[in-house]
């Protein structure tokens, strides 16, 4: 049988993460491995975990000495995925915006695609508790995306997604430095470039309720920077 991981990166997660991983335990029969990412979390988010692990053989936990960023933590996460041989590797936000429900339907999907692409935005707006500046932002980026990129994404700044292990194994994984929008920006589009198949299914996406945001002008401006690199990339490589 295929083997399947979530990878989930934290700081300051402990009261999300403490109803969480029961919660992707339910939802998925606990047939989907888990590996939290923590940033040396000084509410103790570690030690929460620890305490599950002592029950479930299936978590795993990833410390790291400092906050490092999302994107470094997905790429570590990524590599400790394709080193323990899981076809399928997940990725989803602790703070309970991405419903464990929807693991299973990305795992049916995943099955004709390459990667998968939990999208707010196909077919409609699918987001609760936003204020109408937060949701312009994110819907002004996607398009801008969009058509800077080329990419025929709704959702390419959206954070809930499967890839197949060979996507990931094809990407230089030590190569991304973006965090961020950035980074679901880069990874998607060099997937893309790759000629992988690309799907998305629509979620609805939960504003946090516990928990401080971790959304910052520099996330905004690195990720408008990362649209027009990628922009130059996909240009060169059509000129070679």
């Amino acid at each position: 049988m295929a083997k399947a991981i979530v990878i989930i990166p934290t700081y300051n997660e402990k009261e999300n993460i403490s109803n969480l991983i029961p919660e992707i335990i339910k939802k998925t029969n606990g047939d989907v491995d888990i590996l939290i990412v923590d940033d040396n979390s000084p509410d103790g988010t570690s030690d929460v975990v620890r305490e599950f692990q002592k029950e479930h053989q299936n978590i795993f936990l990833m410390t790291r000495p400092k906050k490092s960023g999302l994107g470094t933590a997905y790429v570590e996460g990524f590599k400790f995925a394709l080193q323990k041989g899981y076809d399928y590797i997940l990725q989803m936000d602790a703070d309970f915006s991405h419903e464990p429900k929807e693991i299973k339907n990305f795992l049916k999907k995943i099955k004709q695609c390459d990667l998968v692409i939990g999208s707010r935005y196909k077919d409609g707006v699918r987001v609760l508790n936003w204020p109408l500046s937060r949701l312009f932002l994110s819907v002004f980026a996607n398009l801008y995306t969009r058509i800077i990129t080329g990419m025929p994404i709704h959702d390419a700044t959206g954070g809930f997604k499967c890839f197949r292990r060979e996507v990931l194994e094809s990407i230089n994984l030590d190569s991304i430095r973006s965090n961020g929008y950035a980074f679901q920006i880069e990874m998607n589009f060099k997937t893309y470039i790759k000629k992988f198949r690309i799907c998305e299914i629509p979620i609805v996406f939960t504003d946090r309720i516990q928990g401080k945001s971790k959304m910052s002008k520099r996330i905004v401006f690195e990720a408008a920077y990362m649209v027009w690199k990628l922009r130059i990339q996909r240009l060169l490589r059509i000129l070679k």
